[in-house]
């Protein structure tokens, strides 16, 4: 063995692969190790909606992971994650003009053409159109602390200025989350969708989305919310996803 060589460790010795050395996830999710149970749940998931598991898609990750895991002897064939099986795992499908946003929870979101679109031919995806996938996608969550600051990012992002606008989506969306706050039904509180749908019509100005625009809504999102998550489905991941499709766009 040379000197550069490093001896493997035995698999009994080998940290098991979690959530947070796959995905980019904060929190109590990120130390927890993917198991056999959980990727069997999300490639279920996956297939219903998908028809199949997405070659390089989430599943097929946590498939990988949890098969080192399971060699390692880090969990066994039944095991599933706490918060896997408390939440379950959730695969949405969102429809834009010429692309569908696909998100999937626990892990995350991404975007793919739809059958027919051809990149080439397809106008990038802007911030406002970002916004209102969100509104398809989780519009009827109650809006909170953390949306308003990631919309306030957003608008800021696609007007070019960081004035909150009177009227505008990142004032309406503070005063919802305020008012949110003092509301206990949740029936009764003010809903994204509310805030969102047609968001590119309230928005004076838009552009299309870029990784800047989406590191800075996430930060916004993350800031603002008290386990440091982003929301499934929410602004700061609509906004990713659309800036990822964007720079495929760009580079195809």
């Amino acid at each position: 063995m040379s000197d550069q060589e490093q001896p493997r460790r035995p698999y009994s010795e080998q940290e098991p692969v979690k959530y947070g050395d796959v995905f980019n996830v904060t929190g109590e999710l990120a130390e927890k190790p993917i198991a056999p149970r959980d990727a069997s749940m999300m490639q279920t998931a996956e297939s219903a909606i998908l028809g199949r598991t997405q070659k390089g898609g989430p599943a097929a990750a946590m498939q990988a992971a949890a098969a080192q895991n399971e060699r390692a002897g880090a969990v066994s064939h039944a095991d599933v994650s706490d918060l896997a099986g408390a939440e379950g795992v959730t695969v949405m499908e969102t429809d834009v003009p010429g692309y569908r946003i696909v998100t999937e929870s626990v892990v995350g979101q991404y975007a793919q053409p739809t059958p027919t679109a051809q990149l080439s031919a397809v106008s990038e995806i802007t911030i406002g159109e970002a916004l209102e996938a969100t509104a398809k996608t989780i519009g009827d969550k109650a809006v909170d602390l953390s949306d308003a600051a990631a919309i306030q990012a957003a608008e800021a992002r696609a007007t070019g200025s960081n004035v909150i606008i009177p009227g505008g989506l990142a004032a309406m969306a503070q005063s919802a989350a305020s008012f949110n706050c003092g509301i206990d039904l949740d029936e009764n509180k003010i809903k994204l969708g509310d805030i969102l749908t047609d968001a590119t019509a309230k928005l004076p100005a838009d552009k299309a989305a870029t990784r800047q625009d989406a590191e800075g809504v996430v930060s916004a999102e993350l800031r603002n919310n008290p386990n440091l998550t982003t929301q499934a489905g929410g602004v700061a991941a609509s906004v990713t996803a659309a800036a990822r499709l964007n720079e495929t766009a760009t580079t195809t």
